[in-house]
């Protein structure tokens, strides 16, 4: 059985895709098919919309205050579907806040901006900044998408804050980015408009 849906603390997160443009050095992928015990999130295939539906269904969404578009993969991969959902949710759960955690490079994986899309439907936008530098990016996150992407994700970031009530770049702590170029991160989002949040390098599986 799939692993669509799952809970991280208060949350509860959707898994839509295995699929992702980016093959990061540091992602939690390499080392286990979970996180924090959600069991594996390798899925055997990409759910249609009404199997998401159904699973987040099961959970009695009044005791949460958030769902999250986050699994192994990268969830704008689907967006349409990813939108069509967070509409469900908006229709039948207008309390839930919606968050989606991305590599930022939905411009480049449909091919046009996308971030007036998520206007309404979405409440925080959370990008994985990583790095200040766009050379490093490349090195550590290894995007298909070459030098193309680094660029591409700051616009993404500058231009979702018209769209979104709260934007956070992230970033993970030590030993992955030192403390000085966390301060030039830093200094990033504050020239975008954005929040920084830096998280924890987590190292083993948690699942």
């Amino acid at each position: 059985m799939m692993n669509i849906t799952y809970q991280i603390k208060n949350a509860v997160y959707v898994n839509l895709t295995n699929r992702c443009p980016c093959n990061c050095v540091f992602c939690l992928r390499k080392n286990g098919s979970g996180v924090y015990g959600s069991g594996s999130l390798w899925l055997e295939r990409e759910p249609t919309a009404k199997e998401v539906v159904d699973s987040l269904a099961q959970w009695d969404l009044s005791k949460y205050p958030e769902v999250v578009f986050c699994g192994y993969g990268e969830p704008t991969e689907r967006l349409d579907t990813l939108l069509k959902i967070a509409k469900w949710l908006k229709e039948h759960y207008p309390h839930l806040r919606i968050r989606v955690n991305t590599n930022g490079l939905a411009d480049l994986i449909i091919g046009e901006p996308t971030a007036h899309r998520f206007k309404g439907l979405v409440d925080t936008i959370s990008i994985s900044l990583n790095t200040p530098d766009a050379t490093e990016y490349l090195a550590i996150c290894r995007p298909c998408f070459g030098a193309a992407a680094y660029p591409a994700m700051l616009r993404f970031a500058e231009e979702a804050k018209k769209f979104v009530s709260e934007v956070v770049m992230t970033i993970v702590g030590e030993p992955v980015t030192t403390k000085d170029k966390q301060a030039r991160c830093q200094a990033i989002c504050d020239r975008l408009g954005v929040h920084l949040r830096i998280r924890p390098y987590e190292k083993i599986s948690r699942s």
